[in-house]
């Protein structure tokens, strides 16, 4: 063995060492700050958007105890969130076991708080894992706390950059700062930019005002009485301050009348249930539409579940029982046939499943998934007997909504007979069942393939020469694909363009290889590619495909958005030439920063549609990875985004006109 050989092996040994003084002890809060997406999801917008999330559903669980009726919530030109509640206020006296106020316990220690235990002043809460609050001020560079609590206002901050560099320990204790005659809780915090970092950016995300909006809209829905006010300070346009009210009697009840505005409902009386079983507070409100598709949301104590749970699962089982039994009670189905199954006596109910439960069970942090045994069978005790008393009493709409389910399960079986059909035809035509237009890549590894939907054989032409064939596929649309959200899945199985998707992504079901609204049950391992790229003309009729193709990804593969494989292609608009240098702008302000450096007699070229561009330069600008710029397509609300999918592409035009007018001050002329 060689000298330096000799000397490479130690080296290795020495570094390869474990001793005791590897070991890493993190103190307080710094574990959040090394790992925050195992406490808020992340480091993104959404994560953001949790932190303030985690303090509204503090002051949303005093309103559930009876203290609280109205929280504000104020976005600050600095950055700042304030939350504030005119609740009971955090208790300031002592805490024996930490030796430090309330306060001061519940902001900088995990899993401390007044929501664990028999003694508990809380019966039912949202925020049990008891990490929210001082996860919050971990990755905030300050936190302000003031408690309106016993005639006295107290007041202590907390610091991200202390001296002794521990995340979130205020330097001076709390202290009464003045006195007040009201009561509550108001928090003031910072996001660190050091934590929070888009990843396209890299900076600091900025929070959306309308995906806010959109979740305390729901969270005054799920509290009767609950009043919630919005502010944001930030200056628009208009130098005015925004600022909205959220205030709903009907609770539950008025949220399914709020989403089914914009559609055709087949009864007017929105059914709503009631009852308590086995300490599990349940309330449902459901209302049956013309549309094809379910919309189903589940809250276990005021918090949305996106991921079900048992709740869901009760609603979803009785719901099977209870129809059916009552369509052979009337003899709607005939001994003959077999029961309808549960995705057609689902098709076009718009719900709302709410349950308070004392000790709720997460799947994690993020709270996604309830599992509470018992509350799936006090849900399903519910429905069964408040349902079945409401069709005994509403025999008219009774039979319309069993029709409805009926007209679901032919539709059903018919789509079945056309994907078997397609799926013969396609075997025959192209191999593996591939459709011919799909210029397949080389590697067959999904997670490093990417498959690029483009319009028209021009831009098809353009992208098939521009792409690396090693993991970059091409599918050529022809048109404009059918829109979904008026039209049955029977119809949905005819349209070319649709199965060429399906059959090209590699879109199937756990169940019956039948893709559904809605479907909860696609089988990603079947996916060919892990990123499908939506890459469409930068113009009007660009963005309206665009739409059609997000309504179907939405509507029928909605786990290929919740689980990032979507992603929307930014391709310029301009490309700017002078003296031999090239520079392409993608909006109209790169346009005039390049102008200006550039100057006047530069080469301007305007590209309408991406077949104008060269091979080259699709893939320089759009396709490299090293260059482009890709946007992943999420929603942080699925009812929120439920709706604005109705009413864009649904068969009612006022409601479209009104959202089209309300935000034309956003959109991008095209002339």
């Amino acid at each position: 063995m060689s000298k330096t050989e000799a000397t490479t092996e130690k080296a290795t040994k020495a570094n390869s060492s474990y001793t005791a003084s590897d070991i890493e002890v993190l103190e307080g809060l710094d574990a959040v700050r090394r790992r925050p997406g195992m406490y808020i999801g992340g480091v993104d917008q959404k994560a953001l958007h949790h932190c303030i999330y985690e303090i509204v559903d503090n002051s949303v669980d005093e309103a559930l105890a009876g203290f609280c009726n109205e929280i504000t919530i104020t976005l600050l030109q600095d950055s700042g969130i304030v939350i504030e509640d005119n609740g009971r206020g955090i208790p300031v006296e002592k805490v024996a076991k930490s030796g430090l106020s309330g306060v001061e316990t519940v902001f900088t220690m995990l899993h401390a708080g007044g929501k664990f235990g028999t003694s508990s002043s809380y019966k039912v809460s949202g925020g049990l894992h008891g990490v929210g609050a001082s996860c919050v001020n971990a990755v905030s560079v300050k936190m302000q706390v003031e408690v309106y609590r016993d005639g006295k206002v107290h007041f202590v901050e907390f610091l991200g950059d202390n001296p002794g560099g521990v995340a979130g320990k205020n330097k001076e204790p709390i202290k009464v700062t003045g006195k007040s005659t009201k009561t509550g809780t108001k928090v003031t915090f910072w996001p660190d930019p050091k934590v929070f970092k888009e990843e396209e950016t890299g900076k600091m995300p900025i929070v959306n005002r309308e995906a806010i909006a959109a979740r305390l809209r729901e969270m005054a829905f799920l509290n009767k009485g609950l009043k919630i006010i919005l502010t944001d300070e930030r200056l628009d346009k208009s130098d005015q301050h925004y600022q909205e009210t959220y205030f709903y009697e009907g609770g539950i009840k008025s949220y399914v009348e709020f989403l089914n505005k914009t559609k055709a409902c087949l009864h007017k009386e929105v059914i709503y249930l009631e009852n308590t079983k086995d300490d599990v507070v349940v309330e449902v409100a459901m209302q049956y539409t013309d549309t094809y598709s379910e919309s189903i949301f589940a809250f276990a104590n005021n918090i949305n579940n996106p991921d079900g749970g048992t709740h869901l699962t009760g609603f979803r089982n009785a719901l099977t029982r209870v129809i059916n039994d009552y369509a052979r009670s009337v003899e709607f189905l005939k001994e003959s046939e077999s029961n309808l199954q549960g995705e057609d006596v689902r098709e076009g109910v718009t719900t709302i499943i709410s349950v308070k439960v004392k000790d709720p069970q997460f799947e994690s942090q993020t709270k996604v998934k309830l599992l509470n045994n018992e509350v799936q069978t006090a849900v399903s005790s519910v429905l069964h007997e408040g349902l079945k008393d409401w069709l005994d009493r509403n025999p008219k709409e009774s039979k319309i909504i069993i029709q409805k389910s009926i007209q679901a399960r032919d539709a059903r079986e018919a789509a079945r007979k056309a994907k078997n059909l397609i799926r013969r035809q396609s075997v025959l035509e192209s191999a593996g069942g591939l459709p011919g237009k799909l210029a397949d890549c080389t590697d067959k590894e999904p997670e490093r393939c990417e498959l690029f939907i483009v319009e028209g054989d021009s831009a098809g032409g353009s992208a098939k020469q521009g792409r690396d064939r090693m993991y970059q596929a091409i599918l050529p649309l022809r048109g404009k694909i059918l829109n979904v959200e008026r039209a049955r899945i029977g119809k949905i199985y005819d349209n070319t363009e649709i199965q060429a998707l399906i059959q090209g992504i590699g879109l199937s079901t756990t169940g019956d290889d039948v893709l559904r609204p809605n479907i909860d049950e696609l089988d990603l391992t079947k996916l060919r590619y892990h990123k499908v790229v939506i890459m469409t003309d930068a113009d009007v009729d660009g963005a309206h495909i665009r739409t059609l193709l997000l309504t179907f990804f939405f509507r029928y593969a909605r786990p290929l958005i919740e689980n990032g494989h979507v992603y929307i292609a930014q391709p310029p608009l301009y490309k700017i030439e002078k003296n031999k240098k090239v520079v392409y702008c993608y909006n109209e302000h790169q346009l005039e920063l390049a102008l200006a450096e550039m100057g006047e007699k530069a080469n301007v070229q305007r590209f309408k549609g991406l077949g104008e561009m060269m091979p080259v330069q699709l893939w320089e600008t759009t396709m490299n990875p090293e260059k482009r710029t890709l946007k992943k397509v999420n929603f942080e609300d699925a009812a929120e985004a439920d709706r604005i999918f109705d009413i864009l592409m649904g068969d009612a035009v006022a409601p479209r006109r009104e959202f089209i007018e309300e935000h034309a001050g956003l959109a991008v002329l095209d002339i």
